[in-house]
């Protein structure tokens, strides 16, 4: 394979391409490139084999005659050679073995084989789309109406953070000359849509410009509202930025969902297709990737008038679906030269999934070497939490545990010979990487991902004990607990390990202090996967979950723990909204990461375990992404 290099083409002068240099070096290199700034993918570690163990026969008299013992030589039964003792073989222990289903995708994304020059001709195909759509964002003759339509669009199509600077000084002049008189003449989905733009580039526009929709005699949304189909679809998505206290979007999003559930058959066309498409998952709690591909397929009515930004998000679909099918494919093959489908078979197979998953925290291209690392370091939490949950005894999990809080590879002699290869790639892996970022004086991200893992390990290991004592945890103890296993800490702080100096030591102190926006989005994390997960969990016997812990701790039915642990899941969405409004606490670039793990956790648990059975929503996003081709260029 012959490198790339990105930069080649002028994309990368501005700050946001300019950073995404691509070296891939052959297949037979021992490392491959791609980071941030001159970013690489790089294979952390080799292949380690496992230390094999032979038994050595201990002959002390050198081949000569044994020498006979004097009971030998007065015994009848001296010269005969004894009867053998009746060896019993060790039982295999009993495992909690799960049958997880197998992988859907097998090693279909090894064999993808990169076209350096095409990726670079997309990188060029950018550069004059890219220009033409900042001189729109930036057209002082343009009226503010049209200027926040276009803002809309950029960003429902996963082009915004191009323009951050731009975007953000053009919506700073518009919030400012804001008059809420302006907004009792127009028409609802104009204001949904303004509403929209102010909230997700963080303004707090006013809930107040909803309230001439309302009947003042009833309190209710007037019936002018459900004649207004596509007003009343944007209220909609309007309604789950909302923050706390504000009751006319908790009533908007009662209304407006119940109305089109009512409707949605009686429609046809785009507007069909848009309206199952919110009600299935709005936009505000979607993966970004996946969103802008749906958008640019129903919603083209919106942006159809700028030819440039059609032009520049087709060119932007086929170069990131390039770039993140080789990421893909890295991985993959990593994963299978760590020959874990070997060495743990009864664990969740799930590398594109994974993949996927941290792709929805940040998929712009400048990050690629920061989602390789998250990729990895979530894979190792998977083979953990399944060896854990459905294949170790409890004296199993109390070596490995301690031996990942030892951190050192003489602790690897008292681990089960099947967790071996595991955890020597776990130490590998991880050692690479802080040979890696001391260079640059950033080990401490590493450090801090090792932390987390560790913890994590020690939070599996209570459940496990938990359960091996038929203990069922008080909901504030489980809830403690349940926010270290649920995984958010690891998978978060791994994230920044790649992210570059913008996750600097005073961000990682700002996560350690752990501000309500993470708290909301580690509680949705926990509590959404809960809800969807405690069936399956109750079948095998394994330890309860939050649903469990609630139903003992306040002595309720299932269907009451279930209906308030999803208001307490609604609240946390709130102090995420909150959490992302000005002014920030840190920077915009390290909440998007928060906001946008709780948003995949809304993907993957919304409607069943679409993890542990990827076989519908996950399915669906990755052929999406990396199977069926992104829109064509020609036309």
């Amino acid at each position: 394979m012959s490198p790339i290099h990105c930069e080649a083409a002028g994309i990368f002068k501005n700050k946001i391409f300019e950073q995404c240099s691509l070296t891939l070096y052959n297949k037979h290199s021992t490392q491959h490139h791609l980071q941030h700034p001159n970013f690489h993918i790089h294979r952390f570690i080799k292949d380690h084999p496992i230390r094999k163990m032979a038994l050595v026969r201990n002959n002390s008299s050198n081949g000569r005659e044994p020498v006979l013992s004097p009971r030998s030589l007065t015994s009848p039964r001296g010269l005969t050679s004894p009867r053998p003792l009746s060896v019993q073989p060790t039982p295999e222990p009993v495992r909690p073995l799960a049958n997880f289903p197998p992988s859907i995708w097998a090693d279909r994304f090894i064999s993808f084989s990169l076209d350096n020059s095409q990726l670079e001709a997309y990188a060029n195909a950018l550069e004059e789309p890219k220009a033409a759509v900042k001189s729109l964002i930036t057209d002082t003759t343009i009226d503010a109406n049209t200027k926040l339509k276009l803002i809309y669009s950029v960003h429902r199509l996963g082009l915004s953070y191009l323009y951050p600077d731009e975007i953000d000084a053009e919506l700073n002049k518009l919030f400012e000359k804001i008059d809420l008189q302006y907004y009792e003449q127009v028409d609802l989905y104009t204001i949904a849509v303004q509403f929209q733009v102010f909230r997700h580039h963080g303004y707090k526009i006013s809930s107040d410009v909803f309230k001439k929709f309302k009947d003042s005699t009833t309190g209710t949304f007037t019936d002018d509202v459900t004649k207004d189909v596509k007003g009343m679809l944007s209220l909609y998505e309007s309604a789950h930025l909302r923050l706390h206290g504000e009751d006319i979007l908790d009533e908007a999003l009662a209304f407006t969902e119940a109305h089109l559930k009512k409707i949605v058959t009686t429609l046809e066309g785009d507007l069909a297709r848009q309206v199952n498409q919110v009600l299935k998952r709005p936009f505000h709690t979607g993966m970004p990737m996946v969103e802008a591909r749906l958008y640019f397929i129903t919603h083209e009515e919106d942006f159809s008038s700028h030819e440039s930004v059609v032009k520049l998000a087709k060119v932007h679909f086929n170069y990131l679906q390039l770039q993140q099918k080789e990421e893909l494919r890295l991985v993959s093959q990593w994963w299978k030269d760590m020959q874990f489908q070997q060495s743990v078979p009864y664990i969740r197979d799930r590398v594109p999934e994974i993949y996927l998953w941290i792709l929805g925290l940040y998929f712009e291209p400048y990050y690629s070497r920061a989602r390789i690392i998250a990729t990895k370091i979530t894979l190792f939490l998977v083979v953990l939490d399944d060896t854990y949950d459905a294949y170790a005894t409890i004296d199993e999990i109390r070596s490995i545990t301690d031996a990942i809080n030892r951190w050192e590879i003489s602790a690897i002699d008292q681990l089960p010979e099947y967790i071996k290869p595991f955890y020597r790639i776990l130490l590998n892996e991880y050692d690479d990487l802080e040979k890696e970022y001391s260079k640059d004086g950033r080990a401490f991200s590493v450090h801090a991902s090792k932390q987390a893992f560790q913890e994590i390990a020690r939070g599996y290991l209570e459940e496990a004990e938990w359960l091996h004592n038929g203990y069922v945890a008080t909901f504030p103890e489980y809830m403690k607990n349940g926010l270290i296993t649920s995984a958010y800490n690891v998978i978060s702080k791994s994230a920044l390990v790649g992210m570059g100096a913008i996750a600097d030591e005073e961000a990682l102190a700002w996560y350690e202090t752990h501000p309500k926006i993470l708290k909301a989005s580690e509680l949705i994390s926990r509590l959404q996967d809960d809800v969807m997960t405690f069936q399956f969990e109750r079948k095998r016997g394994q330890s309860a979950t939050g649903v469990d812990a609630y139903i003992k701790e306040y002595n309720v039915s299932e269907e009451v723990a279930i209906k308030e642990l999803m208001k307490m899941i609604e609240n946390a969405w709130k102090d995420i909204n909150e959490g992302c409004l000005k002014p920030t606490e840190v920077s915009v670039a390290l909440l998007t990461p928060i906001l946008n793990l709780a948003r995949m956790i809304d993907v993957v648990y919304k409607f069943d375990d679409g993890f542990t059975f990827p076989g519908k929503t996950l399915k669906d996003y990755i052929t999406l992404l990396f199977v069926s081709p992104p829109p064509s260029l020609e036309n």
